[in-house]
């Protein structure tokens, strides 16, 4: 018999194994005895809280925080203008994935740019890009790369496979980004203007497609060095909820622990194969800013300098701006990051700042909290 579409998620969204893990978690929260917060720090687990209604179910002394677990989201301005400006320059193509397409920059998206007569390219894989390179011998084809350590292997997969076939004309911009480094700001914040502390994180639900590939090692210094446990998540209803009970277990029976819900997909040492490819092309990046969250040290990847010639960073240099640019002076979206303000505390969510007009990187993508709360949150037309 052939596996089904509905054979990944039948019974992950059974409503019977949902209500009972809700009284299950009820019970532990009341052994624990004060408000816990918890930050899941997907953007997907974020949608599956909202559109399932999970909040709904839980006691009130759980309370979920939205961490910035959306790469669309976080990408800062400045990058963006790399892309437009990028996509401007002659005899380039500008492939990247479709999530980018409205994303705005301080001189558009790069939906204007198409607009505007550029030939941008969105694909559903990066290895779609060598197509491309290959029927467009006569143009430089640059890749703008973005996502978390999901998608970081497809990207190295496109690097190796390119160079083995010999294409010469494709080159890259990348914006891969790791998710231990920005969980350990958002407890330990180095901006002077940001109480972090105040954010009241007291544990973690660890994204299952990120540790697919990293394994569930990535989030050991957690529980160890920070007192904050992790359970790594899956994507489904029934998933989000027992990682919460495995939590909030946690906290009943004092224990402070890493643990995995996701074991029908992640192991503690994850995808070695994929590991080893992404360590043959990037290594760390000292800053990234991330959008709505400032600089982060190493929580980005680069190329290595063995691969300057393909780094369109370097290769064009000179036309690419390195200004930082400010988030919208309304947008509150670094305090919903930090778990220090809901989307609906924001004075424009909902009417200036919308997914169709967004202002602040939460609203940005369809993964975003703000654009969770518009969505699922009676906002809609």
């Amino acid at each position: 018999m052939s596996l089904q579409l509905s054979d990944l998620y039948d019974g992950f969204r059974d409503p019977e194994a949902i209500r009972a893990l809700a009284l299950s978690i009820d019970k532990e929260a009341q052994k624990v005895g004060r408000e816990l917060n918890i930050m899941e720090v997907c953007g997907g687990h974020t949608h599956t809280i909202m559109k399932y209604g999970l909040k709904q179910l839980l006691p009130d002394s759980i309370r979920f925080i939205h961490g910035p677990g959306c790469p669309v989201c976080i990408m800062p301005k400045e990058r963006i203008d790399h892309a437009y400006i990028l996509s401007q320059q002659e005899n380039v193509i500008l492939a990247t994935l479709g999530d980018m397409i409205k994303v705005p920059g301080s001189r558009g998206s790069l939906q204007d740019a198409r607009s505007g007569g550029a030939d941008v390219r969105f694909v559903y894989s990066p290895l779609d890009v060598l197509k491309i390179a290959a029927e467009n011998p006569d143009k430089t084809v640059i890749f703008f790369a973005i996502g978390f350590e999901t998608t970081t292997p497809m990207t190295a997969a496109l690097i190796d496979a390119a160079l083995r076939r010999g294409i010469g004309n494709l080159l890259y911009h990348i914006n891969h980004v790791t998710v231990p480094e920005v969980m350990k700001e958002l407890i330990d914040s180095r901006d002077e203007h940001v109480d972090s502390y105040n954010n009241r994180i007291d544990a973690f639900i660890g994204p299952s497609h990120v540790s697919v590939i990293t394994g569930a090692k990535i989030y050991e210094p957690f529980p160890r060095d920070y007192g904050r446990p992790v359970v790594v998540s899956g994507f489904e209803p029934v998933d989000v909820m027992e990682g919460v009970l495995m939590l909030t277990r946690q906290f009943a029976q004092g224990r402070c622990e890493l643990e995995i819900q996701y074991r029908r997909s992640v192991t503690m040492e994850g995808n070695l194969n994929a590991q080893k490819l992404i360590d043959r092309y990037f290594e760390k990046r000292g800053l990234f800013k991330w959008r709505g969250l400032g600089n982060i040290p190493d929580s980005a990847l680069k190329l290595r300098d063995e691969y300057a010639e393909l780094d369109a960073e370097k290769v064009y240099e000179a036309v690419l701006p390195k200004e930082e640019i400010e988030d919208h002076k309304l947008c509150i979206c670094g305090d919903i990051l930090r778990g220090m303000a809901d989307p609906t505390e924001c004075r424009v969510f909902g009417t200036a700042c919308k997914p169709s007009t967004p202002l602040g990187s939460c609203m940005v993508s369809s993964e975003g909290a703000c654009a969770a709360y518009y969505k699922y949150g009676g906002l809609l037309p």
